[in-house]
């Protein structure tokens, strides 16, 4: 009985990730065009609804709606699978996040994340280097020469960032002791890991932004000169699946960010729940990724490149050696 009743709660736990994570592009597009529009001195969304707050379930009903469009000389089995390779990894990485330590539901004790691995953030970095193949796959099956492009842009970019990005958390985990993020969060009780490692956080924030393909580096989709770059033949639910993996990347970065870094929900001077906490700092990075959109221009792709390789990639191995040394 027991182990039904565990299983029952693993499988209760994922599907409320699952639906948090499918409507969560609901609210962050309300939220982005209020602040976009804020930013530029405009109103942002006001006409369906109170302020727009049903702008984002008129625009959900124009997607399921509109002619699910294919090309006639595109990979069709590739051109369907794309989408689905893009959605699934950032979805499947929140299995092994943990939202805190446990709530009390009831009188019964439920711990907040599904698994507790020992090698989760190797988890999290090995199944969303996945993602990429859907970029690739999405640009190559439309047999277009702007999403051909797009997604070569995404390919390079993508493993430009990721080896900065896995070198950047190598001093936390030298500092925890641990792959393991409760343990990781625990570690940082008394004091937070961005005041040893803001080297470290200041390479994994910037190739978090690569990684999610957010301006200043978007030059995977850039608009004004690939049309919409890898997902320019896309239309309907299937350009919608695009878009949800961007928001889901986005709240994972953010969500890695607060763990790593920020103490998890370890709070600080207000004796706020250890889960407020933990929601407010990650809306804050999310905030940070919608402010920086409607900030910075988009960079070139000689200074994307350079980026990556001279600036990131040197810093990242240099905390290393220095946390090696300091602190070991």
């Amino acid at each position: 009985m027991e182990l039904v009743v565990a299983l029952g709660l693993i499988v209760l736990k994922v599907a409320l990730l699952i639906a948090i994570l499918l409507l969560l592009p609901l609210p962050l597009t309300w939220l982005e065009r209020k602040i976009a529009g804020h930013i530029q001195q405009r109103m942002g969304p006001m006409r369906v609804g109170w302020h727009g707050l049903l702008q984002p379930v008129a625009d959900g009903v124009k997607l399921l709606t509109k002619e699910d469009h294919i090309p006639a000389e595109a990979d069709r089995f590739l051109f369907k699978l794309a989408p689905i390779l893009a959605l699934a990894p950032p979805f499947v990485v929140f299995v092994a996040i943990p939202f805190g330590e446990s709530a009390s539901v009831l009188g019964a004790k439920i711990t907040l994340y599904a698994s507790n691995m020992n090698v989760a953030l190797l988890f999290v970095f090995a199944v969303i280097g996945i993602e990429v193949y859907g970029v690739i796959f999405g640009g190559w099956a439309a047999n277009s020469k702007y999403a051909v492009l797009g997604s070569l842009r995404t390919c390079a970019q993508m493993i430009s960032y990721e080896i900065p990005m896995g070198f950047a958390v190598i001093g936390v985990v030298m500092l925890a002791q641990s792959m393991s993020l409760l343990d990781i969060v625990r570690a940082q009780a008394n004091v937070w890991n961005i005041v040893y490692q803001p080297v470290g956080f200041f390479v994994f924030f910037v190739a978090g932004l690569a990684e999610a393909q957010r301006i200043p580096f978007d030059l995977a989709e850039a608009e004004g000169d690939l049309g919409a770059g890898f997902h320019t033949e896309y239309s309907g639910i299937r350009f919608a699946f695009f878009m949800v993996s961007e928001y889901a990347i986005m709240l994972l970065t953010s969500v890695l960010a607060v763990i790593l870094f920020f103490g998890g929900w370890n709070g600080v001077l207000v004796p706020l729940p250890p889960f407020l906490w933990f929601v407010l700092k990650v809306a804050f990075f999310v905030y940070v990724f919608i402010w920086f959109r409607f900030t910075f221009p988009r960079y070139r792709y000689d200074q994307l490149m350079a980026i990556g390789w001279k600036v990131l990639l040197p810093l990242s191995m240099a905390n290393i050696i220095i946390t090696g040394v300091a602190f070991l």
